[in-house]
């Protein structure tokens, strides 16, 4: 070797950020190799180029031993000690054993090792780059498509974009950049292998901290994600400072950070919701666009009972439950929504109550399902508009009786002579007090409630 290859060590090292040393032990390992190849040598040897000049040795390495069985391996102590009388037993003596047509050799085999080597050294230097980006976004360039996967090229690289984790119903052009989502690297013995895709919900969520300034900061943090890719997201944000809005961070002025997030992904859309430690809140923002009514948690089931408007049950299920799927994955809720016709239907609001708190005795409506029945029957309004007629009339001849002055003549003795047969059924109180006209619709309601009731019992 010479002055040459040891510079061109150097630029090798500058260039491909691969260690000069890691190159010379290489050869040097490559040399002990080969020597034992050409020259039939079992001896354990060792190579030592220098770092400065480039020159090379190769030494024999024996072990100091008292009786001598193994020559190539073992060396006597009175012989040892004729070069160093300091060597004692089981120390290594070496003895410089380098060949005259060992630089050919040398020159061959360091051309193969330093090749090799730097492939190695550049496939584990991006292994080591990539694996610590698994979960992160990349930037690439589409090259081909290879049956139905896409190999996109990341600069020191290609990746593999697979068919099911692509958008469904998007193209890829070639030499077009695209954003993707590491989901793994493997190590492989042509090299690391990189899986990425455009369909994982950390897509999202990567693309808003690029875009979104306070996620990157720290302000606003994204509390959880759902997805369905092409289609339509779901986002909740959450803002540790309280005069930041996390919604309005994340759309932007005049929408510019959620709509360049939206063209990234060809026109997916985006739903952001604010985040909230309160299950009933936080699934009621979770159905946004729609406007919620009230929301009945069962915290043992996990299971949610949203009410909203009749106009707008459709928008809150979304096309083919879409909108309930999404709010469900991002919440973690199972989420039943009904329109406010089938809660009152149902009992789940009562009629004229708005809100009802308590949830948890919603099965108290249901034994008392029966009695309403029978509330709203006309039967029963009848016998409750009776019950009013006679309390009122028994009040009026209560009253007349303290009010109103009366002769105690000839009246009372004519009185007294109608109401004789009736002495038995009603108040002397009363028949002494109240004029004849009011005594006798007295006694008609009297002599007919019984007969009145009678006929609804039966009926």
């Amino acid at each position: 070797m010479n002055m040459e290859f040891i510079e061109a060590l150097h630029e090798l090292e500058k260039g491909r950020g691969i260690s000069a040393e890691i190159l010379f032990e290489a050869i040097e390992a490559a040399l002990i190799s080969a020597y034992k190849k050409n020259f039939g040598s079992l001896q354990n040897v060792r190579v030592l180029i220098d770092r400065l000049t480039g020159e090379f040795k190769v030494y024999a390495r024996k072990t100091v031993v008292d009786l001598v069985e193994d020559a190539r391996t073992q060396v006597s102590l009175v012989e040892a000690r004729n070069l160093d009388p300091n060597y004692q037993l089981e120390d290594i003596v070496e003895y410089e054993v380098t060949p005259r047509e060992f630089g050919r050799i040398a020159a061959q085999t360091a051309k193969q090792v330093v090749v090799q080597r730097i492939r190695e050294a550049e496939r584990g230097m991006i292994y080591d780059e990539f694996v610590n980006r698994e979960g992160d976004i990349v930037t690439g360039v589409v090259q081909r498509y290879e049956q139905k996967n896409v190999i996109v090229d990341l600069g020191k690289v290609e990746a593999v974009l697979p068919a099911q984790e692509q958008i469904p119903g998007e193209g890829y052009q070639s030499f077009e950049r695209i954003k993707t989502y590491v989901v793994e690297v493997k190590k492989t013995t042509k090299g690391p292998q990189i899986m990425l895709s455009r369909t994982h919900p950390g897509l999202i969520k990567r693309l808003f901290e690029l875009e979104v300034p306070e996620i990157h900061d720290g302000i606003v943090e994204i509390k959880g994600v759902s997805r369905e890719a092409g289609a339509r997201s779901k986002i909740a944000v959450y803002s540790r400072d309280p005069n930041v809005d996390p919604v309005g961070a994340c759309v932007g002025p005049k929408g510019v950070r959620v709509q360049t997030i939206v063209t990234e992904l060809k026109g997916e859309k985006i739903d952001i919701v604010n985040f909230s430690i309160d299950p009933q809140e936080f699934v009621a923002n979770s159905l946004s666009p729609a406007k919620v009514l009230q929301v009945y948690p069962k915290l043992n089931e996990k299971v949610a009972i949203v009410v909203v408007p009749d106009y707008q049950l459709s928008l809150a299920i979304g096309k083919e439950g879409q909108n309930a799927r999404l709010a469900a994955k991002l919440t973690g809720w199972k989420i039943d929504i009904k329109s406010e016709s089938q809660a009152i239907a149902h009992n789940i609001i009562p009629q004229g109550q708005e809100e009802y708190e308590n949830y948890d005795e919603y099965g108290e409506y249901e034994e008392y399902s029966e009695y309403d029945e029978y509330a709203e029957s006309d039967g029963y309004q009848e016998y409750q508009e009776e019950q009013e007629y006679q309390e009122d009339t028994v009040t009026q001849g209560l009253k007349l009786t303290e009010n109103t002055e009366y002769n105690e003549n000839e009246t009372y003795a004519g009185y007294a002579e109608e109401l004789e047969p009736l002495e038995n059924d009603v108040d002397p109180i009363v028949t002494e007090a109240v004029p004849d006209k009011i005594v006798e619709d007295l006694l008609t309601g009297i002599n007919e409630r019984p007969k009145e009731k009678k006929k609804k019992g039966k009926g």
